[in-house]
């Protein structure tokens, strides 16, 4: 993708959404020399309320900030995926997390469209490296094997030095497996 690229990761509080988000927001920005704004918006709870983080990512100065119309949408809650998919262009890329969003029409819809659909079991694949709270830095490298927007290596600085230093080696797991699957995904596809 080429020109401005908006991205919009959607879940629920305590998922790292915002983290996500600003995590990609500084690889593209920091080690892939291009222009990014990250924005994010709360529900009313701090945890478990609906939450979303977008990224705008353009080879220029970015005019404007907000995410919406995403290219890509990112979704780890039922919630998020019923608020935000009507959000996303004809085209564009939808990325679940499969264990905790049920697609229905609208996504048949989409792939009709000429959009893309894919599934990964982020959150499993979390508890399998031994904490769930990584499933957003898989789902970060899931998003980066499909898409290319922001380059493994720019995305893999970006997530190691922003998480707590006692976390790093299973973040980079998470992070590496998730890619994997990402790129395994794309060649299925291709």
């Amino acid at each position: 993708m080429r020109g401005r690229v908006e991205v919009l990761f959607a879940g629920f509080g305590g998922q790292g959404i915002i983290l996500a988000g600003l995590i990609a927001g500084k690889a593209v920005a920091l080690y892939d020399g291009k222009e990014s704004v990250h924005t994010q918006s709360y529900g009313p709870e701090a945890r478990g309320g609906a939450c979303s983080s977008g990224v705008v990512i353009d080879e220029t100065q970015v005019d404007y900030p907000y995410a919406s119309s995403p290219d890509i949408l990112v979704i780890m809650s039922q919630e998020a995926y019923d608020k935000y998919l009507p959000t996303i262009k004809d085209q564009g890329i939808l990325i679940v997390d499969e264990d905790l969003v049920r697609l229905d029409g609208r996504a048949e819809m989409l792939s009709v469209k000429g959009g893309e659909i894919y599934r990964v079991p982020a959150t499993r694949l979390a508890e399998s490296l031994g904490n769930k709270i990584v499933a957003n830095i898989i789902m970060l490298g899931f998003f980066v094997g499909i898409t290319g927007v922001v380059s493994y290596e720019a995305m893999k600085k970006s997530v190691l030095e922003s998480v707590p230093k006692r976390f790093v080696k299973l973040n980079e797991k998470a992070y590496d497996t998730g890619f994997k699957h990402g790129e395994s995904a794309k060649k299925g596809s291709g």
